[in-house]
Parts: C-alpha cells; sequence; structure tokens
C-alpha cells in the first residue's frame, strides 16, 4: 500500500463538531502557552544570575519587558505596584487573574480536556489530570519557593509528555490536526514576541552592543526558545544577533523557527479542508500561505534593512487574524446545526455506552 502524501492529504467526509474542534485546538494552544512561559521564566530567572549587581531601575526594566513580551502588563499593575522577581514570577505562575500565567492555561487545558475526554486517550488525560492535580496542590508552592528551576521544568516535562503521547496514542484524523494547528499557532506567536522582546524591549546602549550583556541575552533567546544547542550545530562561530534573528525565523527544520510554524500551520489547514497545495478555500488559509511564501523568499538582510520589529509587527496582526479566521470558519456554533451536533454526539454516547 502507498503511503498517504502529506502534501495532498485526502479530504474529511464527515467535518468534526465544532465544540470537539474547538476544545482540541485550544487543549493544544493553552499546554503550548504554559510550556513557553515556563521557559521564559527559568530562562531570565537564571540570566539575573550572570549579572548580580544589576540596579534596580535595571531589574524592574527587566521584568517589566517580559510582562510586555505577554501582553499583561497593564493587567500586573492593577494587582502589583512593583515589578521584581518575586511578583512578576508569582503573576505569571499561579495567578488565576491572569489568564496568561502557567496555572490559568492549565486549568483551562484540563477543562477542554475534560469536555471531550471520550475524544482523546487515557494517557493523555491522565497527563492532563496529574499535572493538574499537581498545580492545585500545596506541595506546587513548596517546590517552586525552594527550586523555581526544577519546578518549572516539572512544567515543561509535562507539556514534553503530552505531546508526546499525543503522538503515540491519537489517531492521525481532523482532531489530532485541530490539536497541531492551536500548538503551532501558539509557538508561532510566542517566536515573535521572543524575538520582538529582545530587539525592541531590550536593546541595549550603543556601547552594549556586541558586548558581553547583549551576548548574554541573545544566547538567553535561544534558550527560552531551546535553540542554543541546535543554533551551535547550525553556526559553529560565535553567537550573533543577525544569526540568531536568521535562525529563529528562517530555519526549515528547527520546530520552533517561525517559517517552520508558519509552514505547518498551512499544512494542518490544508488537512483539516483537504485543499490541494496552491489552492484555498479560505481566507486563512489564502493568508498563511501567502505568509509561508514571503518567508521562503526574504532574507535577513532585507528583514535588517527594514528592521526586525517592524518586519515582526507586520506578521503578528496576520497571525492574529488567522487564528479568529479558524474559529470563525471550523469552531462557530451555527443555530442550524446545534441541535443536529447535540443528537449526533448523544448517538456516539449511547454507541458507547452500549459497546462497553
Amino acid at each position: 500500500m502507498k503511503a498517504a502524501s502529506l502534501a495532498a492529504p485526502p479530504r474529511r467526509k464527515q467535518p468534526m463538531l465544532s465544540r470537539v474542534a474547538n476544545s482540541l485546538y485550544w487543549l493544544g494552544r493553552y499546554f503550548e502557552r504554559a510550556e513557553n512561559t515556563a521557559r521564559l521564566l527559568d530562562v531570565n530567572l537564571q540570566l539575573l544570575l550572570d549579572f548580580e549587581k544589576l540596579n534596580d531601575a535595571t531589574l524592574a526594566e527587566h521584568w517589566v519587558s517580559l510582562l510586555h513580551s505577554t501582553g499583561d502588563s497593564e493587567l500586573f499593575f492593577q494587582h502589583f505596584q512593583k515589578a521584581d522577581s518575586v511578583s512578576v514570577t508569582e503573576f505569571m505562575t499561579f495567578d488565576t487573574t491572569n489568564p496568561n500565567s502557567i496555572l490559568s492555561c492549565l486549568l483551562a487545558a484540563r477543562e477542554n480536556a475534560r469536555m471531550i475526554r471520550d475524544r482523546i486517550s487515557l494517557e493523555m488525560w491522565e497527563t492532563v489530570n496529574e499535572l493538574h492535580l499537581f498545580l492545585t496542590s500545596p506541595s506546587s508552592h513548596t517546590v517552586w519557593q525552594n527550586s523555581s528551576s526544577d519546578f518549572y521544568a516539572r512544567i515543561k516535562n509535562a507539556s514534553h509528555l503530552f505531546l508526546g503521547l499525543t503522538d503515540a496514542t491519537f489517531p492521525r484524523d481532523e482532531g489530532y490536526d485541530f490539536i497541531q494547528l492551536g500548538r503551532f499557532i501558539e509557538r508561532a506567536d510566542k517566536t515573535i514576541s521572543l524575538l520582538d522582546l529582545k530587539y525592541h524591549i531590550l536593546l541595549p546602549s550603543t556601547a552594549d552592543v556586541g558586548g558581553a550583556v547583549d551576548t548574554a541575552q541573545w544566547r538567553a533567546v535561544l534558550r527560552c526558545a531551546s535553540a542554543l544547542e541546535a543554533y551551535r550545530r547550525f553556526y559553529v562561530s560565535e553567537i550573533l544577533p543577525w544569526k540568531v534573528a536568521e535562525f529563529l525565523l528562517f530555519s526549515e527544520t528547527f520546530p520552533r523557527s517561525l517559517r517552520h510554524c508558519l509552514g505547518q500551520i498551512d499544512f494542518y489547514l490544508r488537512r483539516i479542508s483537504g485543499t490541494p497545495p496552491g489552492q484555498h478555500r479560505n481566507e486563512a488559509e489564502r493568508l498563511t500561505g501567502r505568509l509561508v511564501s514571503e518567508l521562503n523568499y526574504t532574507s535577513i538582510d532585507e528583514v535588517f534593512d527594514k528592521g526586525l520589529h517592524e518586519f515582526l509587527a507586520q506578521i503578528l496582526p496576520v497571525l492574529e487574524q488567522v487564528g479568529g479566521i479558524i474559529f470563525e470558519t471550523f469552531m462557530t456554533h451555527r443555530p442550524i446545526d446545534e441541535v443536529a451536533e447535540v443528537r449526533l454526539h448523544q448517538q456516539e454516547e449511547q454507541q458507547q455506552q452500549s459497546g462497553a
């Protein structure tokens, strides 16, 4: 039997229920967001150990910049007067008033998993539940206070386990495509935010460019993307700003590069709709196809001539627009379909119960 072509997947015959698609999509996004936040906080806490003599103003700027990168600075200052390592990490880790905190994301992930418990594997559900029990127990705060690095490592490992179990135990159907779609949209968004954080917000003074502070910050950018070892294998030379930006923007093989993420978004969108390459059936496919083409034919010199911040500022709104179109196209409940969806779900539950 011939292996199915990845370039031209078969068209789906029975569309997935919109509420199921929505839960799977956000399950993937929330796990990816929690993992990225854990890595961001862990790396930045370790980065400060290299610069122990920073003054209070510099430290405050460092932590406020992280809040800007996640879009939570305004909400933070509604609850806290000062941005420091304790208040920011607490806010981004455990604060449920922050919808992007690690705890908020994983609570939302569990709720989405609970709503579609019959659609995911037992191993996936157990991993979600175990992480939920850990985060809502008093021991989680104890682990965090005693060793924040161990705490964030546990979050990252749980996310990797969940994604690995998804690959190992979840059928390669439309549900799998929606999980991956959410995962790569979130990942692309975080790669853009990470590069913009360094280049636009943490840009050092002219005297610091190429110095120890600048190099340490670019190394931290790579570590935040789990890209340091991969970068060193690809570029044997020292860590240089334009090479870091080139790697995280244009690498075809690194799984967190913007080019790779957009390629995966385009691929899974077409798998869901069955659209062959070179065509589009909805606006999301047209926009992602255009972004992929632009990245394929853009050089890092053109990016820096234009300005990295300006280049990223053009892509991020399009990515957000794609997310909105995905929701409208695949996940919006239409009144005419609601009764049919409920009946279909009841029939599926009855069949499962009778089969058990």
